[in-house]
């Protein structure tokens, strides 16, 4: 093992980042590198001076936003008086995982990059902006991105080259060794509301489900459904445009066919030991049943990552399915891996069964690598607790549509949430609030334009709720304006509306609210309210688009988008 050292530092919102960020350190271990991993928020940036060579990994959220996990890291680091030669000693890369239908594409990976030159650091090679829009995901980008990384490391560190390399099929050793428990040993549980104090990602509020109410016509091609929840007791606070969290659970036949598949007990019981510094996750309370691991915590109903097959391949010993790993795992097999696997929406489960020999060979030290933890959902909370005191309502589009395989695709939140009846028995559902990217104004004079196509309308469902609790009815519900129907685009009820609209933000300084589906909507939107403008103002096209932006500058002009 070589002296030199490589620290991997990632900001991951959805995992996407961690995910590439593990895969970097795979391949600095397999070149014999002492490396680390951490997310960034983990990592005491003090030290950041006396380190030789960093590669930054960086999602982009929300409205160019950092992710949670590096929001600490990100205010530390444009501190105004930090000296301008303070990381001089340092040689680092930033690489950024964004995707081009959001506005602020790979903002916080560009602004990152430019910040650690203006702090004097040595950037190895150009900002790198995976486009997860692209054909062929992220790694169109990544792959190409990642072979100068390494060529401009090892033109670094020449005698580095001379170490010999573990091969690519060549199994490293797992983060985690399970041991497995004999007898009835008490398996650790969450926390009950009662005992619960301060709410968050870490410690969630398990809140009682009031209602499953489908809200859509039964003859309706989308299944969208009202949930309700008793949140009383848990002083969660929030206001139109706050968003709530929870993470879904697999389902309980994808539990059992896993289960099967790896030929594991659900009831058995162990513990986790670190092979290396990696903490045990927090999750995975000791000592834990395999049931909950799979259940609550193994993200096996996701689309699988590259990564996942590249530690499939070090298990395989079939030959027909080793050379079809090896294929996936590579560059050049990316668009096969695209059309079996993102194209189709094919799950990793899927893919076990897929590959029934190598399946039968992963052991179960490997789990926590082979699969991402399941990840928090987010929704726009669509009540005001001014209207409904202790209740929290949130309004979900059921997912489920056709690829070319024979199973329909299913959601893996909304369905279970679906799947929950409180009329059958008590549920409860862990959940936490967070700060949402939506501002309503405080004027409440100020009058607000509202453009929420399908659950789009969510959180102005909130904000005309919160208003009209607070101010009296008439007046203030004469200053809303909402724009959702179907099957009319919301775009052409805007056109239609031009007059009225252009009144509203020209002459009454009106604020202009956008929710809903990131792929087209948003753009169109903003193409109608530019038309708008150039037609009602007489200004030309830059004029014109010169006044959207001004409005987004100002907060005038604010989405919230989802793809």
């Amino acid at each position: 093992m070589s002296d030199q050292a490589l620290l991997i530092l990632y900001g991951s919102q959805t995992g996407t980042a961690q995910d590439t960020a593990q895969r970097i350190a795979r391949q600095a271990k397999r070149r014999r590198l002492q490396v680390r991993t951490m997310p960034l928020d983990g990592y005491n940036i003090a030290t950041l001076i006396s380190e030789s060579t960093v590669v930054f990994v960086c999602a982009t959220t929300g409205q160019g936003d950092p992710p949670d996990n590096m929001r600490n890291f990100w205010k530390f680091i444009f501190r105004k008086a930090l000296p301008a030669g303070s990381l001089c000693q340092l040689d680092c890369a930033v690489l950024g995982l964004g995707d081009s239908s959001y506005p602020k594409f790979n903002f916080v990976a560009k602004k990152l990059h430019k910040r650690l030159q203006q702090l004097g650091a040595s950037m190895l090679l150009p900002v790198g902006l995976a486009d997860d829009q692209h054909e062929l995901g992220s790694d169109a980008v990544i792959d190409p991105w990642l072979l100068s990384f390494w060529q401009r490391f090892y033109t670094l560190h020449p005698s580095l080259k001379a170490l010999p390399s573990l091969k690519e099929d060549e199994a490293l050793p797992p983060t985690f060794s399970f041991n497995f428990l004999e007898g009835d040993s008490d398996v650790a549980s969450l926390a009950t509301p009662a005992e619960q104090t301060m709410i968050s990602s870490s410690c969630p509020f398990s809140a009682k489900l009031l209602s499953n109410t489908r809200v859509t016509d039964v003859s309706h091609f989308q299944d969208v459904r009202l949930f309700d929840f008793d949140i009383t007791g848990s002083n969660i606070e929030f206001s139109a445009g706050d968003v709530v969290m929870m993470r879904p659970c697999n389902a309980a036949e994808d539990v059992q066919q896993f289960c099967q598949l790896l030929k594991l007990d659900p009831e058995s019981r162990f513990t986790l030991s670190p092979t290396e510094s990696t903490p045990v996750p927090a999750r995975l309370l000791q000592p834990c049943s395999v049931r909950y691991l799979v259940e609550s915590y193994l993200d096996i109903a996701a689309v699988p990552r590259r990564s996942f097959f590249e530690l499939l391949l070090t298990f395989a010993t079939n030959e027909l399915e080793r050379e079809k790993l090896a294929e996936f795992s590579s560059a050049a097999g990316q668009d096969d891996l695209h059309a079996y696997c993102s194209r189709p929406r094919r799950t990793a489960l899927e893919v076990l069964a897929d590959f029934p020999h190598t399946t039968a060979e992963i052991k179960v030290d490997y789990l926590l690598d082979l699969f991402p933890e399941i990840q928090p959902r987010s929704f726009s909370i669509a009540s005001s607790l001014k209207a409904h005191p202790n209740k929290l309502q949130i309004l979900v589009a059921v997912v489920r549509y056709k690829t070319k395989l024979y199973k329909p695709r299913r959601g893996l939140c909304s369905n279970w949430l679906a799947s929950l009846n409180p009329e059958k028995g008590t549920v409860y559902v862990p959940l936490w609030v967070k700060k949402g990217t939506l501002k309503f104004p405080k004027d409440q004079d100020t009058p607000v334009i509202m453009v929420g196509p399908g659950t789009g309308v969510a959180p102005f469902r909130s904000a005309i709720q919160e208003r009209t609790a607070e101010g009296k009815e008439g007046d203030q519900c004469s200053l809303l304006w909402v724009f959702f129907t179907r099957p009319v685009y919301v775009q052409h009820r805007i056109r239609e509306n031009a007059e009225l609209l252009m009144d509203l933000i020209a002459n009454k300084n009106a604020c202009f609210y956008i929710a809903g589906n990131a792929k087209e909507m948003p753009g169109s939107v903003r193409d109608a309210l530019k038309t708008i403008f150039q037609q009602q103002g007489t200004v030309s096209s830059d004029a014109a688009e010169q006044m959207v932006v001004a409005m987004e500058q100002s907060g005038r002009l604010q989405s919230e988008t989802w793809s």
